[in-house]
């Protein structure tokens, strides 16, 4: 692997070893030595306060150091192929007081650390001169540039789903509130996108609203359907951006589950055979299993919607962990086996944050929640919310 990392705190900091470990990783490939290895070493302020006191003779913490392999080697070891590039010691203590010291997010402080530690580990220092100064602060500025765009086009998306409205307005079984309308705010408050469950007894979206969403909506339409004759016929005239199958129950008060792709394996594969041909992409909303995701693959999914009602349902800390790390765990297979991967059902201002940290989804879909606070501060709002709630995740180690 080539980053080696090591967490050696007597504090707890709230880090993830699988997104430093990306971030470093970039970070090589973009200073052009990805064929190497790197170690780091996060500590807390007493930690670096020894090395530093015993390495540098400055008893006082600090908040990076570099050991470059190369320095004071012998130099027999300059005829071995070793491709290590040496050590990166950081203080998370010193990083998150200067994060809040300069009023940056943790991961920007961590990130410039990081770069910082890298370039020294690769002959840039800034002690040596102002020249060399001027040159390793050039190169830093130039990297951590390229991290922010990367990292913005990256950035989890937060799709709206707008099927509430439309309960409301069937409560009464009149002409508003519209889901139209509704759609349109969700966008100009910074949704990536409108997400409708277009379900058989029509229960709250109905075809009107579809068709009118398609005509009107500016990003994407996302329709949800079970995998029903008449709906699919629908949706091949309708060509939305994208359809996500789902599970459906005349019975349920909403989705209760991902699909059981074991045992409906023929049938959605024929399904997203049909859109295929007309070039809609299909994602399919399954419980964060590995044999699901495998099944998804196999029959030609563009996208997985892992369910996260587990996670958010969990009555206690432990079983929340754990349906996290069942989560954390299938989104980074599916991504790695090619699929696209998002995540909804049940998220709200108190837990999507946590969901939205996981590097390997790219949208959540987000509704009941939304809709809810929206009766109380206004829809734009609710929006707006939610979305600083999503990419501030985005900003965390």
């Amino acid at each position: 692997m080539p980053t080696d990392l090591t967490i050696r705190c007597k504090k707890k900091f709230p880090v993830s070893p699988a997104r430093i470990k990306k971030l470093s990783n970039w970070l090589l490939n973009e200073c052009g030595v990805a064929n190497h290895t790197v170690s780091i070493l996060l500590v807390d302020d007493r930690g670096i306060r020894e090395l530093n006191r015993t390495y540098r003779q400055q008893d006082k913490p600090t908040n990076v150091l570099s050991f470059p392999l190369a320095h004071g080697a012998a130099e027999t070891l300059a005829t071995i192929p070793v491709s290590e590039l040496g050590d990166i010691v950081i203080s998370l203590e010193t990083a998150v007081n200067e994060s809040r010291e300069y009023n940056q997010p943790i991961y920007d402080r961590f990130a410039w650390l990081l770069t910082h530690g890298l370039l020294h580990l690769l002959g840039f220092d800034h002690e040596k001169s102002r020249s060399e100064a001027e040159k390793m602060f050039s190169e830093e500025k130039k990297i951590l540039s390229k991290l922010r765009n990367y990292r913005r086009s990256a950035m989890t998306q937060l799709a709206i789903n707008v099927d509430h409205v439309a309960t409301i307005r069937q409560a009464r079984g009149i002409k508003e509130p519209d889901p139209v309308a509704a759609a349109a705010i969700c966008e100009l408050a910074g949704a990536s996108g409108i997400v409708v469950h277009l379900r058989e007894d029509r229960r709250h979206i109905q075809d009107r609203d579809v068709r009118l969403l398609r005509e009107t909506v500016k990003t994407k339409l996302n329709l949800e359907m079970g995998a029903n004759k008449d709906i699919i016929k629908f949706a091949l005239n309708l060509r939305p951006d994208l359809i996500t199958l789902v599970p459906e129950n005349r019975q349920e008060l909403t989705t209760e589950g991902g699909l059981d792709l074991l045992s409906q394996k023929k049938k959605i594969a024929k399904v997203i055979e049909k859109m295929d041909k007309k070039n809609i992409p299909v994602s399919i909303f399954i419980d964060p299993d590995p044999q699901q995701i495998a099944i998804a693959r196999e029959i030609g999914a563009t996208f997985v919607e892992l369910h996260t009602g587990a996670y958010c349902d969990a009555q206690n800390s432990a079983d929340r962990e754990k349906e996290f790390g069942l989560l954390a765990t299938a989104a980074e297979e599916a991504f790695h086996a090619g699929l696209r991967v998002c995540a909804g059902h049940g998220l709200d201002y108190q837990n999507a944050g946590h969901v939205a940290g996981l590097d390997a989804i790219e949208e959540l879909s987000i509704g009941h929640s939304v809709i809810s606070r929206a009766v109380f501060s206004g829809l734009d709002l609710a929006v707006r919310d939610m979305l600083a709630i999503v990419e501030s995740s985005s900003l965390s180690l």
